[in-house]
């Protein structure tokens, strides 16, 4: 596992990564970097390096490459300004693979990026392609800024602030705000999330909505981008389940209802975006899923992944599967386990053997659900027919009963759903924050969606079901052991990064009121949703200070090669997926609350904080190209000299 401190080498300053391609040495580029040529810059003076390779002694390419190896980067690159010969040795990939592997510090058990050509260009991507250099402060919002996301064209973004308003700029060279919206008019609080559908015509606004007496709950408000016009407005609770869309032109929503004191239940609402003249004789809602919650605990945080990109994903994280796909040209295809109950994934163990044996060790009796003990039902008859007053108390009653009645009265789950099928079909799976020993949220609960629930058609309460099926059952449920903060997914949906703060090891959880401590580290997990296994160790760097009871969301986000975070420590990190290593570090003044990548451009990278502002961040490469080349004189003088001597 590494860590990367403040002191890491390879974590340089921005002025420094934009110079080092750009170093003048001689009133010259480097041209072993040079943007515009691979040829060396010394071409076109050939009077003055053949009269210094002439004066040099002659030294063997061995030997030079021995020298080199003993040099810093920077060093190799001003070296191979002198002349040809050292400009050829200081190319060796030999050379820049001990450089490589030295400089980021990285094992040399991981191979090389599998879209990599050459050690020397692998160095250059790491070093000179991160979005790093400050280029621009928007500073429009007037309280804290939540949440940031890009259009999927690139062309726009949105931000959600306190200030209660909902932002959408112009992503030009220099950004500029296009609308805003206040829904202080609505009774909102604050806008808190946003998204743009797939054709990026509407975008849907998640926000804290005050009710009577004070009493808040969410609210999902739906834009047309077009004119930006509100279209519908559809309730969401509790808010924190933010909201996503499910296709162009319906969203899902949640409603969150108790049955009693510690036990409640989630229904999970697909809606249309809005409503048409079709909509008298089509639904505008329609109930998707009904979830049992234990310990006082709810569903929160929904998105949606499309499965069909799995087979072809950006970047394959595993360096096995990495290797048997360079051979074969192809991923390697994994068939999903199946069984009768929600199949447990447990990332607590120390080791893949340990997680296998534990989670083999839960299927009878799934996390949540414990054994209920021997009698209960007995018991419960006793109660019921008043035949002798329960034997224990009110609260553990309620539990005992909610995870009997979430037993027996839960809708079979369907295995088949989950094996491959030749049949090319919309496949979506529906992952979520869950919970099952406290409230705090400590698992990702992941459901597929059928291609007939992805419309508003059909029966208002989706498919039918017994009267004994009061709940939907869960395809997966990963355990994370410790407060889950962020989620995010990989452009090709098929890995899920997820931010969290650990609970001590072995801490027993007596009351699900009290969740466990959790420490100021931020681990990133990442998890392949192809296999349904944890991928790497840990990413780890940005820290958080809140306690359990005041946690609240960071959001992260994942581009082709790299995935960024915000953190509680005032700065934004960003992190290269396939190395595993922290590359950056973003100042801000206040805690970061959200990054994002653009879609088209993972070299350009927003920064929302807690001090008003959104940054925008650049990487070396693009802010050199921009730069304005500053002519060289001619030496005209010299140079017809140089001719009249030969």
């Amino acid at each position: 596992m590494l860590l990367v401190e403040d002191t890491d080498s390879h974590v340089t300053t921005p002025s420094r990564r934009v110079a080092l391609w750009n170093l003048p040495l001689g009133g010259v580029r480097h041209a072993a970097f040079d943007e515009q040529s691979d040829e060396p810059a010394w071409r076109g003076r050939a009077g003055d390096n053949e009269t210094m390779e002439r004066r040099l002694p002659a030294l063997p390419d061995s030997l030079l490459l021995e020298i080199f190896m003993h040099l810093e980067h920077e060093d190799v690159l001003s070296a191979s300004l002198v002349c040809r010969q050292w400009h050829a040795v200081s190319r060796d990939e030999f050379l820049w693979r001990q450089l490589f592997y030295g400089y980021y510090r990285i094992s040399r058990a991981v191979p090389r990026h599998p879209a990599a050509t050459s050690w020397l260009e692998e160095f250059k991507r790491l070093y000179d392609t991160i979005p790093c250099v400050e280029v621009q402060t928007l500073k429009e919002h007037h309280d804290q800024v939540l949440h940031l996301s890009f259009s999927h064209s690139g062309h726009f973004f949105a931000s959600c602030s306190k200030d209660c308003t909902v932002k959408v700029w112009n992503n030009d060279p220099e950004i500029s705000l296009l609308h805003s919206s206040s829904m202080r008019r609505f009774n909102w609080g604050y806008t808190q999330f946003s998204q743009f559908n797939a054709d990026d015509t509407l975008l849907l606004v998640s926000g804290v909505y005050i009710g009577p007496q004070q009493a808040s709950s969410g609210e999902i408000a739906v834009i047309s981008l077009d004119d930006f016009t509100l279209l519908s407005r559809v309730r969401n609770k509790p808010y924190d389940v933010f909201g996503c869309w499910l296709n162009e032109t319906h969203l899902i929503s949640g409603k969150l209802h108790w049955i009693g004191n510690m036990t409640s239940c989630s229904v999970l609402w697909l809606n249309k975006a809005f409503q048409d003249v079709e909509s008298e004789n089509v639904n505008v809602v329609k109930r998707l899923f009904k979830f049992q919650n234990l310990n006082a605990s709810t569903i929160r945080t929904v998105m949606v992944a499309d499965c069909r990109r799995h087979d072809s994903p950006d970047l394959i994280l595993n360096y096995e599967e990495q290797r048997a796909a360079a051979e074969v040209a192809a991923a390697l295809t994994r068939t999903s386990q199946t069984c009768s109950v929600p199949h447990v994934f447990d990332l607590g163990s120390d080791s893949e053997d340990e997680a296998a044996s534990g989670s083999e060790g839960r299927k009878s009796t799934d996390v949540g659900n414990p054994n209920l003990g021997p009698g209960l039902e007995e018991l419960l008859d006793d109660i019921y027919q008043g035949r002798h007053p329960p034997v224990i108390n009110e609260h553990l009653l309620e539990a005992k009963v909610a995870e009997y009645l979430g037993k027996t009265r839960t809708r079979p789950a369907e295995p088949e759903l989950l094996i491959p099928s030749e049949v090319q079909e919309p496949k979506k799976y529906l992952i979520f924050t869950m919970g099952s020993l406290t409230y705090s949220p400590h698992q990702i609960g992941i459901k597929r969606i059928l291609p007939d629930q992805m419309t508003t058609s059909g029966p208002v309460l989706g498919k039918e079901r017994s009267t004994e099926e009061f709940f939907d059952s869960l395809d997966h449920v990963i355990d994370i052991h410790g407060h889950i903060i962020g989620m995010g997914l990989s452009p090709d949906h098929r890995y899920l990064y997820v931010n969290s703060r650990a609970w001590p090891t072995g801490y027993v959880i007596s009351d699900p009121m009290s969740p466990p401590p959790i420490a100021e580290e931020i681990d990133m997990h990442v998890l392949d949703l192809k296999t349904m296994q944890e991928e790497r160790q840990c990413l780890r760097a940005h820290r958080a200070y809140t306690p359990n009871d005041e946690c609240f969301f960071i959001f992260l986000d994942v581009s082709r090669d790299f995935v960024a975070s915000g953190a509680e420590d005032k700065h934004g990190y960003i992190w290269d997926r396939h190395y595993n290593i922290c590359l950056a570090k973003l100042q801000h003044d206040d805690v970061v609350n959200s990054v994002a990548f653009s879609p088209m451009d993972q070299e350009l990278l927003l920064t929302a904080s807690d001090d008003y502002t959104i940054k925008v961040w650049r990487s070396p490469r693009v802010v050199r190209i921009a730069q304005p080349r500053r002519p060289q004189p001619r030496k005209l003088l010299f140079s017809w000299l140089m001719n009249v001597k030969q």
